[in-house]
């Protein structure tokens, strides 16, 4: 079996929260031998991310930290530049400290920043019998909400 199936396979929930985070297409790729998750971005940026320094480990359980790292692909053939890089225990801290560490350094792009921006969405509140209990709409500041109760 070729090793990207296998590591998809593997990592399937860690593909499956990154998709969700970034609303984009998730793939486990080969990089010079070294297996990682990647995210294609707007703006020719892309996301990598593993559990080792060598890559994906064979072992999903593997004790130690997720790194992810932006990169800028650049059309006159030179080599991507890493534009940030963050480590956490858990993929989706890993990838929204590097999402921040991006705006910090001052290569953030507008779209960037919404990826897995909860805070501005509106949603239905149903209860635990199914019933519409209305709207909710986030504050910007993520800090208070609104409901509006159903009509």
């Amino acid at each position: 079996m070729p090793l990207t199936v296998k590591y998809s396979q593997t990592y399937g929930d860690a593909l499956t929260a990154l998709a969700a985070v970034t609303q984009r297409p998730v793939n486990v790729v080969n990089l010079a031998g070294m297996y990682a998750i990647r995210v294609e971005l707007e703006y020719n940026r892309y996301v990598v991310a593993t559990n080792t320094p060598h890559g994906l480990s064979d072992d999903p359980e593997i004790e130690g930290s997720w790194l992810v790292r932006i990169f800028q692909t650049n059309a006159d053939d030179a080599l991507d530049e890493l534009l940030t890089a963050a480590t956490q225990v858990w993929l989706i801290d890993a990838f929204d400290s590097a999402l921040e560490q991006l705006e910090a350094d001052g290569n953030k792009i507008l779209a960037d920043a919404d990826f897995g921006d909860i805070s501005r969405s509106e949603g239905a509140i149903v209860s635990p019998t199914g019933e519409g209990l209305g709207l909710v709409t986030l504050g910007e500041d993520g800090a208070h909400a609104e409901a509006v109760p159903p009509h």
